[in-house]
C-alpha cells in the first residue's frame, strides 16, 4: 500500500509538530508523577495525541456528484490532541474540562461513504490545527439506598474518588453523548479500535453534535452493580453538522434514553444494552423536499436549503451486545434503526446498520499489548432517502448526483495495534468498502491506514 505517494510533507511536519509542541506544553507545568497518580486526590491530568494517515488509489466510477468520494488517489491526515483535566469539589462532586486542538482533514472533504473510515476526522473540520474546548462538565452523583462506597481510580475524566455502587449521577454542560451511550467495550474508540465512524457508534443514531462531535446537555444515570438506565436531552445545531448550536432549546433538541445489564456466564462477562433516540430538528422530509423539486425548486436538491422549525423527528433504536467466546477473544455486534423520514443534521446517513465483529487478545499470542480486530459493516437507507438521492440531492455526507442502482453499503474493516513503547501503540488498518454511499455504480474501494497514538 502506498501510504506516502504525494504527501505535503512540510504541511504534515508542521500539524505533527504545532500538536506535539501543545502536547509538551501541557505537561510542562505538572510533576512527573501526576501524569500518573495524583496523590492528593484532588485533581487528575492526562494527555493523548493521535494522528491517523489515510490512503486509497482510483477505483471505477463512470460518474460523480457533489458529495462523492474522489475516484482518484488521496492521502489525508489528521491529528487530534486532548488535555484531560479533573478537579473533585465536594462529597461525590467534580469538575472536568478538556482542552483540545486538532487538524487535518478526510477524503473528499469528508464525504462519499456514510460509513467514514476515520473516527477522528469527524472532530476535524479545518487543515489548520485549532484549538476549542472539547468537554467542560460538572458531574454530582447521590447515594442510594443499599449501596456502599468504592474507590475510584484516577483516570481521564475520572478524578480519585470514592463513589456509591448504587447511585444516580447527574451530567451537566459540554460533551459528547458518545461519551454515556453505546459504550461497547470492543468498539467504541477510534483511538485504539476500529476506525470506521458505524463501528465507534451505532450510525443509525444521529445524535445531536456539533461539527466536531460535542453538545450541551444532561444526562441523568441510574447506576447499580449489574444494570443502568441514562436518559439524556442535548442541543442540536444550528444547521446541518454545524459548528454552532441552536438556542431554541424547545424546538430543536436531542433525546435519548439507554438501558443495559452485565451477566455472567462460566465466570465470563457480557453486557446487553437498548438505546431508544428521538431527534427534533430542522431537517425537512425527504418526501417535502422531492415534492419541491419537482415543482421546480432546484435548491430543494441541497435538504439544508429547506429548513424551518416545523417540529420534524426522527426516532429509532440501537442494540449493542458484547460477550467474550474464550479468555483471549470477544464478540460483539451493533445494531440500528431510524424512521428514515426525515433529513440527516448530526452524525451520518445511515437508517439500518447492522455491524458484528470479533477482538482479539494479543496474549494470546504472546503480546499481552497488542489487540486486533475484525468486523463487517451493513449499512442502509429508506426508500425515501434513496428517493432524494436518486434525484441528485445531497446532504453533508453523501450525494453522487444519481442513485439508480442502489445496494447496501458493505464495508469490512480489520486492524493491528501494537504497544510500540511506553505510552505509545502504532496500528496499522484495512478497510473494503463496496458500494460507497450505497451507489451500486461505483468502487469498490480499498482504504489503507496507520495510526500513531500516545496517552499518559
Amino acid at each position: 500500500m502506498q501510504f506516502f505517494r504525494n504527501i505535503d510533507v512540510k504541511k504534515k511536519q508542521a500539524l505533527l509538530g504545532s500538536v506535539f509542541c501543545f502536547l509538551y506544553l501541557a505537561s510542562y507545568g505538572f510533576p512527573k508523577d501526576s501524569i500518573h497518580k495524583d496523590t492528593s486526590s484532588k485533581w487528575s491530568f492526562h494527555f493523548q495525541v493521535t494522528a491517523i494517515d489515510q490512503y486509497h488509489g482510483t477505483f471505477h466510477a463512470p460518474y460523480s456528484g457533489k458529495n462523492s468520494l474522489l475516484d482518484t488517489t488521496e492521502q489525508d491526515m489528521s491529528v487530534t490532541s486532548t488535555i484531560y483535566l479533573g478537579r473533585s469539589l465536594w462529597k461525590y462532586a467534580a469538575i472536568y474540562a478538556n482542552p483540545e486542538i486538532s487538524g487535518g482533514k478526510g477524503f473528499s472533504g469528508t464525504t462519499g461513504i456514510a460509513g467514514f473510515p476515520n473516527g477522528e476526522i469527524y472532530r476535524v473540520g479545518n487543515p489548520v490545527t485549532q484549538p476549542y474546548v472539547a468537554r467542560l462538565f460538572f458531574q454530582q452523583s447521590f447515594a442510594l439506598h443499599g449501596g456502599h462506597d468504592s474507590l475510584y481510580a484516577e483516570d481521564m475524566n475520572q478524578v480519585q474518588q470514592l463513589l456509591p455502587s448504587k447511585r444516580i449521577t447527574l451530567n451537566v454542560g459540554r460533551f459528547s453523548l458518545a461519551d454515556y451511550f453505546d459504550n461497547n467495550p470492543y468498539s467504541h474508540d477510534a483511538r485504539s479500535q476500529f476506525m470506521n465512524w458505524v463501528l465507534m457508534d451505532n450510525g443509525a443514531w444521529d445524535y445531536p453534535a456539533n461539527t466536531r462531535g460535542y453538545t450541551y446537555g444532561a444526562v441523568l444515570q441510574l447506576i447499580e452493580p449489574t444494570w443502568y438506565i441514562d436518559i439524556a436531552d442535548a442541543m442540536e445545531p444550528r444547521a446541518a453538522n454545524g459548528s454552532d448550536m441552536d438556542p431554541n432549546v424547545t424546538k430543536t433538541f436531542g433525546v435519548a434514553i439507554e438501558g443495559g445489564v452485565t451477566y455472567k456466564v462460566k465466570a465470563r462477562t457480557g453486557s446487553i444494552s437498548l438505546l431508544l433516540f428521538m431527534n427534533q430538528t430542522r431537517a425537512p422530509y425527504y418526501q417535502d423536499a422531492i415534492t419541491a423539486y419537482e415543482n421546480g425548486n432546484n435548491n430543494a436538491l441541497n435538504i439544508d436549503n429547506d429548513t424551518v422549525y416545523a417540529g420534524n423527528k426522527k426516532y429509532g433504536i440501537g442494540l449493542s451486545f458484547n460477550h467474550p467466546l474464550g479468555k483471549y477473544i470477544g464478540f460483539f455486534i451493533r445494531a440500528g434503526w431510524n424512521d428514515g423520514q426525515t433529513g440527516d443534521w448530526a452524525f451520518t446517513e445511515v437508517d439500518q446498520t447492522l455491524t458484528p465483529g470479533f477482538n482479539f487478545d494479543g496474549a494470546m499470542w504472546h503480546r499481552k499489548t497488542d489487540n486486533f480486530g475484525i468486523a463487517y459493516i451493513i449499512n442502509g437507507i429508506s426508500q425515501e432517502h434513496r428517493n432524494f438521492d436518486n434525484i441528485g440531492g445531497y446532504q453533508f455526507i453523501i450525494g453522487d448526483g444519481s442513485l439508480q442502482h442502489y445496494g447496501n453499503e458493505l464495508i469490512l474493516e480489520t486492524y493491528y495495534q501494537a504497544k510500540f513503547f511506553e505510552h505509545m501503540f502504532l496500528a496499522v488498518d484495512y478497510q473494503y468498502v463496496q458500494n460507497p454511499a450505497y451507489n451500486m455504480d461505483r468502487g469498490p474501494v480499498s482504504i489503507g491506514s496507520v495510526r500513531v497514538h500516545m496517552e499518559f
